[in-house]
């Protein structure tokens, strides 16, 4: 019985996909370097054009506005093609954008780089739009939230790597003078130094985006199978109007908003919130950085480990109760980083990772339950979702920016007050989940 259901994660009909599941399994670890890459590069950002944190995070804006932008055309593109080419113009779009660094550097001003950013991320979202739901099919809709978690377990291997390298190959080796230091600096002193430190943030992105160029041709070259690629003769507007009433979903469209912000907003914040406790213990500003840095690895790889580990844990606990205590522990953890003032907020912020790591995919494959032929738009509209990462971190940082003090509590402390609320509604929706599915069997309750 229990090889029955191991063999079902990844067959259907009695067809095997193993080798498209490793393949489309790759992307989710290569969206994951581009995601966490990126969160470090607001702090860098800031430094290099002189600029304010929220200045900076316009970084985040651009990154999470192009998975919105492009959610519904992948997804109307994929209805009338395939998930392959969904996946082939996903990758195309991320190759391009990594590559536009290059000539962002050269100009040497903020705006192309943004510009890049949103390009990379329309890629992105092509890619998430395509793959999450390919996985989805790839097996019994029984097993999907399951396999879901499994291909999302190698999406933190890969910003585990962007981390690494955000750390390794840009961090330690910019210039390391501090934002008080720059801000002295004469035009052309200015411009030597901002020179020198975009030739290094470029590198990592030109890389990556080879990279993916061979990728693209390797699966271009595969022959991948058809499966779920069945088209729907319902209009964008009949399926939109049939998803907008079932409340499970639009329930879990909002849940995915709270929790992509909150996950932003917890890696790239977790920069500026270490840097002004280890400031405070009398380190430099640089090495404030690099600490906190090593902080957020730290924090990626308990998610990482998390993740294996909750995949497990779905094997005998319902999705939606496990996903509710997550939440509930983040909630806590988030409290713990907000009234610390010391290294313990540091160490609850990496905690929060633990609790984070099922939440994505889980908060997916319960939304999509029941959804028959709307899958790919209802995909599509929880990868729209993901603008809550555009939303929330210039909300955070306007926070710190105000240098706000309440009972003691320095401003980057509050700013967490905002993934605190995000915690609180995903552990609303995993409740609401558990009760649907378990008790009044009904997705419209």
């Amino acid at each position: 019985m229990n090889n029955a259901k191991n063999n079902d994660l990844l067959t259907k009909d009695g067809v095997s996909f193993l080798l498209p599941f490793i393949m489309i399994t790759s992307c989710f670890a290569l969206w994951g370097f581009a995601n966490d890459i990126t969160a470090p590069m607001v702090k860098a950002f800031s430094k290099i054009f002189r600029m304010s944190v929220t200045e900076g995070a316009m970084v985040q804006v651009a990154f999470y506005l192009g998975y919105f932008v492009m959610a519904f055309p992948a997804a109307m593109f994929i209805q009338r093609y395939s998930f392959k080419a969904g996946v082939l113009v996903g990758l195309s779009l991320y190759a391009t954008g990594a590559l536009l660094f290059m000539p962002a550097q050269a100009i040497g001003v903020y705006f192309p780089f943004l510009l890049a950013y949103f390009i990379m991320t329309c890629g992105l979202s092509f890619l998430e739009t395509s793959c999450n739901p390919y996985i989805y099919c790839m097996g019994s809709e029984e097993t999907a939230t399951q396999r879901l978690n499994l291909a999302q377990a190698f999406n933190p291997i890969g910003a585990l790597a962007g981390m690494f390298v955000a750390m390794q190959y840009v961090q330690a080796r910019m210039s390391p003078l501090d934002s008080t230091a720059r801000h002295e600096l004469s035009d052309t002193q200015f411009n030597l130094v901002k020179d020198h430190d975009l030739s290094v943030l470029i590198l990592p992105y030109v890389y990556i985006g080879a990279v993916i160029i061979v990728l693209l041709l390797l699966i271009r070259l595969t022959k991948m199978p058809k499966h779920g690629d069945e088209r729907s003769k319902k209009s964008l507007k009949t399926a939109l109007g049939e998803l907008a009433r079932i409340k499970n979903y639009r329930e879990g469209v909002v849940a995915q908003f709270f929790y992509v912000g909150a996950q932003v907003t917890c890696w790239t914040f977790i920069i500026q919130y270490g840097t002004r406790v280890f400031m405070a213990e009398g380190m430099s500003e640089h090495a404030a950085e690099m600490l906190s840095q090593k902080y957020n690895i730290a924090a990626m790889v308990m998610f990482t480990c998390s993740r294996f580990v909750c995949t497990w844990f779905l094997k005998y606990i319902q999705p939606g109760r496990l996903l509710s205590v997550l939440a509930v522990l983040a909630v806590s953890a988030v409290l713990g980083a907000i009234f610390f003032t010391d290294r313990n907020g540091v160490y609850c912020l990496v905690a929060v990772s633990a609790c984070m790591s099922l939440m994505f995919p889980t908060i997916y494959g319960i939304a999509l339950r029941g959804l028959g032929e709307n899958v790919k738009f209802g995909g599509a509209g929880l990868i729209m979702s993901i603008l809550g990462g555009s939303v929330f971190p210039p909300l955070q940082a306007l926070i710190i920016d105000s240098h706000v003090s309440i009972i003691g509590l320095p401003s980057t402390n509050l700013s967490f007050f905002i993934p605190l609320v995000c915690f609180a509604v995903i552990a609303t929706y995993g409740h609401r989940a558990y009760v649907r599915h378990n008790i009044t069997h009904d997705y419209n309750a």
